[in-house]
């Protein structure tokens, strides 16, 4: 930890002496305490005024946890079922490999026609980002669990359904968990984007650095950008811990 606190006080030093050089201006690269400042203003003034940061973090995070709970519902048991069937997974997951690799802002034109300019299509958007590592994810689970557990349950007569939950779930959780944390995190990545496009009004934290670029604060800018990062920091940590304590078995 003291490491890594080392590390990122050295860049922040490194970037307020290149800053020093002004080598680019002011108005295109602010330094760190001039980023700080902004950060402070977002929190107690906000941007535009009246929209202040702890809002627009509430409603970007609700997005991306819609977007990422629904992905779960979606993808767990689709994983679950092409995990566990030969049969389906050589049907479906030629398509999902074609889909997979289209990045979810190609699907933005798409997401606007279908559900407008929205909460709807900014929570499609990043379903999109965390639906298919949850399900590959899930998938490569339930095919590491020991067959030898599938056939032991099957011959004392358990119900496919049972098996799913008592023998499929459990083994492959850890992979599940990691799947989520990865579409969790492709979700926030996404909602920037998602934003711009999807948002034309009120709160977000995308909406908030657009209107912060329309009056050429890149001050404000950098700051949402560290809102994000420290956002996104937090939600890893918490998602270790609940791994940790969902696979305390282990």
């Amino acid at each position: 930890m003291l490491k890594a606190i080392g590390v990122f006080t050295a860049l922040l030093l490194f970037w307020e002496l290149f800053c020093l050089t002004q080598i680019i201006p002011e108005a295109l690269l602010p330094s760190p305490p001039q980023v700080a400042k902004a950060f402070i203003e977002l929190l107690y003034t906000g941007m535009p005024p009246g929209h202040r940061l702890p809002g627009h973090a509430l409603y970007s995070l609700g997005r991306v946890l819609a977007g990422t709970g629904l992905a779960v519902l979606c993808g767990v048991p689709t994983g679950l079922v092409l995990g566990s069937s030969p049969k389906l997974r050589s049907l479906f997951m030629p398509v999902i490999n074609f889909l997979r690799p289209i990045p979810p802002l190609a699907w933005i034109p798409l997401a606007i026609l279908w559900f407008g300019l929205g909460f709807a299509s900014a929570v499609y958007l990043i379903f999109l980002g965390a639906f298919f590592p949850i399900v590959l994810s899930t998938c490569s689970g339930v095919n590491s669990v020991d067959r030898l557990f599938v056939d032991s349950v099957r011959i004392f007569g358990a119900k496919q359904g049972a098996i799913w939950l008592k023998v499929l779930l459990p083994g492959a959780m850890p992979s599940i968990l990691t799947g989520i944390r990865v579409g969790l995190g492709i979700g926030w990545m996404t909602l920037v984007a998602a934003e711009f496009t999807g948002i034309r009004g009120g709160y977000g934290l995308g909406y908030m650095i657009m209107n912060a670029r329309d009056l050429q604060r890149t001050d404000e800018v950098m700051a949402g950008m560290a809102a994000i990062g420290i956002i996104g920091l937090g939600m890893e940590y918490l998602m270790g811990r609940l791994a940790k304590h969902l696979l305390r078995w282990q």
